[in-house]
């Protein structure tokens, strides 16, 4: 399930949607949008907001509109790692949907190519994960793969410099970062990048702290890192 307005809207635009799932709209939405002709194709049905609810979570904001549907294909990692230019997100067994999405959102707002997970241990682009994302998990290409370490290592052989980010990192970020094609790299909401991710990195960096408190929120760590490695780009 996919509900509010910027996340039901963006996945309408995205041409891998077209044709597929069911579009549940109140009356007013329902009218929107095909006033506004943002449809691409789809139909849609009118449904009761109170019906709309009782198929979410609970405490979900629909804002009138639902969309149900397959999850996406994604894309295979050889398609952002060649050629070797910008930036891309590995995301090392982030399960938190909130983080994710808001990692996505901060991805696309800053630049980055794509989103690399692991796909075994990662949230589907879909419910919470894309609310929070505002869409940006329709724009923002990501790429599932088996083993985070022989990405890494592909990705290295493609040109690419890794960045993990590690409280103890040897470096600073700024430090770390370049102009380079750079893999920034996330671990886990608790317990870290993992040793065989943290080893297949060029370098951990740590983001300097001088207020003295202990660590961000890896959402919070990403935008962070995303906007220092964005400037870093532009030279």
């Amino acid at each position: 399930m996919i509900w509010g307005r910027h996340p039901v809207l963006a996945a309408l635009a995205n041409p891998a949607r077209q044709g597929m799932g069911r579009l549940m709209a109140t009356a007013d939405r329902a009218t929107e949008l095909e006033r506004d002709k943002l449809l691409n194709g789809h139909a849609v049905e009118v449904v009761d907001g109170d019906r709309l609810a009782r198929l979410l979570p609970p405490g979900a904001v629909h804002q009138g509109l639902v969309f149900k549907v397959r999850p996406l294909e994604g894309v295979d990692l050889d398609d952002l790692a060649r050629p070797a230019h910008g930036l891309l997100v590995m995301l090392d067994q982030l399960t938190d949907p909130q983080n994710v999405g808001a990692i996505f959102r901060s991805a696309l707002a800053f630049g980055a190519r794509g989103i690399i997970v692991q796909d075994r241990h990662s949230p589907a682009l879909a419910g919470p994960l894309a609310k929070t994302a505002a869409g940006a998990t329709e724009r923002l290409p990501c790429a599932r793969v088996t083993n985070l370490s022989r990405a890494l290592r592909t990705l290295q052989d493609a040109g690419w410099h890794i960045v993990g980010l590690e409280g103890e990192g040897e470096m600073t970020l700024d430090e770390a970062l370049d102009s380079r094609p750079t893999v920034l790299v996330m671990g886990s909401e608790g317990d870290g990048l993992r040793r065989l991710v943290a080893e297949n990195c060029d370098t951990l960096a740590r983001i300097p702290m001088p207020g003295g408190f202990e660590s961000l929120n890896v959402s919070n760590a990403a935008a962070v890192a995303l906007y220092e490695a964005s400037r870093k780009q532009a030279g």
